[in-house]
């Protein structure tokens, strides 16, 4: 199965259909009077549909098993079409497109086992996701016209001593994220530190390495009380994620904020630190600068 250990829970809704389409109008009489021998077809479905939407990971190999919070489904009759929607909703990691879908199946071919001995025109047709919400792609805020500074601190990088990877894949990530960015090296000096702050003019700046408890860890200290406001949440959230990958995170001391209208953080300098701080809070951080131009929520 593809890997989602880097994914966030988030409330994932996806509405699929199915059309069960029927040879007569006394077809429909049958169901709507409950007089089809093998029972109620639309509830014996609905039924069915439950099952089917929580076998799906028995059943398709790549698909996660993964917690079903809600399962709904109406019926929709129009002449001698019966629409099937199926509605499914869970707070996870990934997405519940083909257990809606599969629900909205099974649910369509229970119908058609019920009919068939009164109507042998029975067919289905048009299995098809009709929306899906929640993930990165639902709450991805343009970054279009933004720009960012990564400034790297560190001693051993500015002395050559230690190559730096950490801030390389920022610069990476926020090119991908369409942002101009820049790069810069500088060693673990508060004066130089708060420099970058009182200088800066991108519209986000982040600095990595210096937010642990090591003596030379300086940059949150040196941060923090140069902010306007604190993003406590964002910080709860880089720590919440890394927490849940490696128990060292909590010692980390990441910071965000804003200064003059513009975005700092402070996050870690090891790869694997700032991976996990844009994966927590990135692409969904960008919706800040929307808000600071006046928007809404």
């Amino acid at each position: 199965m593809v890997d989602i250990t880097h994914k966030s829970n988030t409330l994932r809704v996806a509405t699929a259909q199915a059309i069960v389409k029927v040879g007569s109008q006394e077809t429909i009489d049958l169901i709507n009077n409950g007089q089809i021998p093998k029972g109620d077809v639309f509830e014996m479905s609905r039924a069915a549909g439950l099952l089917g939407v929580k076998k799906t990971p028995d059943l398709l190999p790549d698909c996660h098993p993964l917690p079903i919070e809600y399962t709904g489904v109406e019926y929709e009759i129009d002449g001698l079409e019966i629409t099937i929607l199926m509605t499914v909703k869970t707070i996870y990691k990934t997405g519940v497109e083909v257990e809606a879908m599969h629900g909205a199946s099974i649910v369509a071919l229970n119908m058609y086992d019920m009919l068939k001995p009164v109507d042998k025109e029975v067919e289905i047709s048009t299995i098809k996701l009709l929306k899906k919400t929640g993930g990165k792609s639902t709450y991805h805020k343009p970054s279009k016209g933004l720009s960012c500074k990564i400034v790297v601190c560190s001693d051993s990088v500015s002395s050559g001593d230690k190559e730096d990877r950490g801030g390389k894949l920022l610069l990476s990530k926020m090119e991908e994220f369409g942002l101009e960015s820049s790069y810069e090296v500088i060693p673990d000096s508060s004066e130089l530190i708060q420099k970058q702050v009182d200088e800066l003019v991108t519209d986000l700046l982040i600095f990595t390495g210096g937010t642990g408890v090591g003596p030379r860890d300086i940059t949150p200290d040196t941060v923090r009380p140069l902010l306007d406001a604190t993003f406590h949440g964002v910080e709860e959230e880089m720590r919440r994620y890394g927490q849940e990958r490696m128990p060292y995170a909590m010692l980390s001391r990441s910071v965000a904020g804003i200064k003059n209208g513009k975005v700092i953080l402070a996050i870690p300098g090891s790869t694997g630190g700032v991976s996990d701080c844009l994966n927590a809070v990135f692409p969904h951080l960008f919706h800040v600068f929307h808000v600071l131009k006046g928007g809404g929520h």
